[in-house]
């Protein structure tokens, strides 16, 4: 058995830190082993004022800091120590002929490069905090990971202390891979840390540089037999006050959520049931906002999701509680009103950050690879409206379209929305058939007992046919919203203009797959 398989004794390290707290314990370790330890600059002070003994690098290189400590450590005698392959005749040969020690541990850190940036800092002084000889370091160890152990972070610095004390100071080749990993893993994050600030536009999905953060387990995938895991930025997930573990299901019913009720900027609440609304209502009365929200589809609400833009009251906490759901979510909760929601112990509550900036882009994984994409971020208002019937929608039937074509956009394609007095009536949505997901929505609006007349109806594309405002009209709905851009838009507005029906081109298409 080679050296390499071996446990490796450490006799001579080189520690050269940013972040020393946590740092005292395993210096005295070292110490206390007889190790060898060098040092540069502030590292140095710190060691010696532990009372442990170190050599400056500069002694061991001949060559002092310099360029305004821009280069301390690139110097053959370090990295040739880190470098050497023990068990290789040429690098022991070289190594005796220029007369370079070999270095069995390296801890060293980073400059603070993401804090820097999102202190405000100034360009010239963030550009100082890309580490050159750091990085180096720690690449040139963990690539040595056979013969050299690398703690390259302070995230580190107990794992390590507790194995010094297990092992006696000896490292093996388990323990240096195991390091070497975490080393790369600490490298890619800083490089992309460094490419983000200088590519801001770019805005890449928060998956792409993510990767380092420990992934959260979740409590399983789509179903209970496949597991799952979120990688991301964990800490701007809304708050857990209360409930069981969050699944794959239950995130990505929070996304659709809070992407939803954002476009919303008066008193809303939503009820999602598999990414889709099925009740939603605008009113100043919360209260009556959700019992609107109910009417709409309350088999379906079993079982959803609620989100509110308004802080939940005693009152409406009550009324909520009547149904069955796994999730709500709210900018804020008096705490009477969670008292009442943590009736139920497996009952999600999170509170979310209104002022949240969802990512610019999206991603989906596919073909073993990655599609990126731009969000769909237009909301369309009454100035977005083109009138292309004869008549014109009343002030509320305009307020009903807005609301109704903000639903449909988050509403899965093909997607056909109707609603009245700012309250969904009925939805139809994932139908391969615009005209199947118009039959849907008025198949729900009877089952729950809502009439159809003077509602308005929103499609997120465009009719290939007049067979959605024919079905439209005979329902009792007077107004339409949809993108227009067919070549036969002029069948469905000839057909609006002989009923006497106004609909209004917004064209921006809002599919949604």
């Amino acid at each position: 058995m080679t050296n390499n398989l071996r446990n490796i004794p450490i006799r001579n390290a080189l520690i050269s830190v940013y972040h020393k707290e946590g740092l005292a314990p395993i210096i005295e370790q070292l110490a206390g082993a007889g190790v060898q330890l060098y040092s540069t600059g502030g590292s140095l002070e710190y060691i010696r004022n532990l009372g442990a003994d170190a050599i400056p690098v500069e002694d061991l290189t001949g060559y002092p800091s310099i360029l305004g400590g821009r280069v301390k450590t690139l110097h053959p005698k370090v990295f040739g120590g880190i470098l050497s392959r023990r068990d290789d005749p040429r690098d022991k040969e070289d190594m005796e002929h220029w007369d370079i020690g070999p270095l069995d541990l390296v801890i060293v850190d980073l400059y603070p490069f993401d804090e820097t940036v999102a202190s405000g800092a100034s360009h010239s002084d963030i550009i100082e905090k890309i580490d050159i000889g750091g990085i180096s370091l720690i690449r040139a160890a963990a690539k040595n990971y056979r013969d050299v152990m690398v703690v390259p972070d302070k995230s580190l610095y107990a794992e390590f202390l507790n194995l010094l004390q297990s092992r006696k100071c000896q490292t093996t080749l388990s323990d240096r891979m195991y390091f070497a990993s975490q080393a790369f893993k600490i490298s890619s994050h800083y490089d992309t840390g460094i490419f983000r600030y200088f590519n801001k536009d770019i805005n890449l999905p928060a998956f792409s540089y993510s990767l380092f953060e420990t992934p959260v387990s979740l409590r399983y995938g789509e179903n209970p037999h496949q597991g799952a895991m979120y990688f991301g930025q964990a800490g701007k997930l809304p708050k857990q006050l209360h409930g069981k573990e969050i699944s794959y299901n239950n995130l990505l019913d929070i996304e659709a959520a809070l992407r939803l009720i954002s476009d919303f900027d008066r008193p809303a609440i939503a009820i999602l049931k598999h990414n889709n609304a099925c009740g939603c209502s605008c009113c100043d009365d919360l209260v009556t906002a959700w019992e609107q929200a109910l009417k709409a589809d309350p088999a379906s609400a079993f079982g959803g999701i609620i989100v509110v833009n308004r802080p939940v009251t005693e009152i409406l906490a009550h009324k909520m509680d009547k149904l069955f759901f796994e999730i709500v979510l709210a900018p804020s909760f008096e705490q009477e009103a969670l008292e009442v929601l943590k009736s139920k112990k497996n009952r999600i509550i999170l509170v979310y950050d209104q002022g949240l900036q969802l990512p610019g882009k999206e991603f989906r994984s596919l073909m073993n690879g990655v599609i990126v994409q731009d969000r769909d971020i237009s909301v369309e208002n009454v100035f977005s409206f083109t009138q292309v019937t004869h008549r014109a929608p009343s002030k509320a039937q305009l307020k009903d379209l807005v609301f109704a074509n903000k639903l449909v956009k988050h509403t899965k394609s093909n997607a056909i929305v109707l609603a009245a007095n700012e309250m969904l009536l009925a939805s139809g949505m994932g139908q391969t058939s615009r005209v199947d997901a118009l039959k849907h929505a008025i198949e729900k609006a009877r089952e729950n007992g809502l009439s159809l007349k003077n509602a308005v109806m929103a499609s997120d594309a465009f009719f290939p046919f007049p067979d959605c405002v024919e079905l439209a009209h005979k329902e009792g709905i007077t107004a339409v919203v949809q993108p227009g851009g067919s070549i036969k838009d002029q069948l469905s507005i000839d057909y609006c203009n002989v009923n006497n029906m106004a609909m209004v081109f917004t064209g921006i298409r809002h599919f949604k797959h």
